[in-house]
């Protein structure tokens, strides 16, 4: 039972997600693709796949060429049933590898941030995990178009497109739900100056922020990615 995830940059692993995965015995195989680690030919191996986030966009292929082969990778295991998570900039190539159009240079949503569920959402397998809704941990400025045939789940008051579905098992998740307080905390300290450039006064509301909202994200992080580790 050991499912791949794709390290797309620096410090970006599977956080709060990893640590469910741990508690519920699964196994996984990380390949740092932002280091050269090259991308396994055979899935075969394995029974889904995580394709984490980063700060480069889904179009970036000159500098980062492992890109098209994550969407290679996508297309595969979706072709062979098997579930997909793709993660911020993860959701971004899910979007790319069915068609869906990437948006780029928004403004940025960051920290803790209201996300609910569609309709659709609400009586999807893992999504209805949402509840009516819930702060999760948000850090990006790109967006996506619906590729053709996803199914829209989930939204938030600056970002229409938090989460879509493709077939039975292909999940992409803007929001970051890996990111439990923890890791939050662990974000503000190794990217201080990056989160300075958009959100200045960050170092100062952290705290406030994180006492009205972790752990409310937490519990909803925690039951999305057992929802989705169910699939495997």
């Amino acid at each position: 039972m050991t499912f791949l995830v794709i390290e797309n940059y620096p410090e970006t692993g599977l956080g709060l997600f990893g640590r469910t995965a741990a508690e519920a015995g699964k196994d996984w195989t990380s390949v740092q693709a932002h280091l050269g680690e090259p991308l396994p030919r055979d899935v075969d191996g394995f029974t889904g796949l995580v394709v984490l986030g980063g700060a480069q966009d889904a179009l970036a292929d000159d500098a980062w060429p492992h890109l098209p082969l994550v969407c290679d990778l996508i297309r595969t295991f979706h072709a062979q049933d098997k579930p997909v998570l793709g993660i911020c900039l993860g959701s971004q190539l899910i979007a790319r590898a069915f068609g869906g159009g990437n948006i780029l240079g928004r403004p940025v949503e960051f920290g803790w941030r209201e996300v609910v569920p569609t309709e659709q959402g609400r009586e999807d397998r893992v999504l209805k995990a949402l509840g009516d809704g819930g702060p999760q941990f948000h850090w990006h400025s790109d967006t996506v178009t619906l590729p053709d045939g996803a199914v829209h789940l989930a939204k938030s008051a600056m970002t229409p497109l938090q989460a879509f579905r493709m077939g039975r098992a292909t999940y992409a998740i803007q929001f970051h739900l890996e990111i439990g307080l923890e890791d939050a905390r662990a974000w503000t300290r190794v990217f201080a100056k990056d989160i300075r450039r958009h959100t200045p006064d960050w170092d100062r509301r952290f705290e406030t922020q994180a006492r009205l909202h972790a752990a409310r994200a937490d519990s909803i992080g925690t039951a999305l990615s057992s929802a989705w580790l169910a699939l495997l």
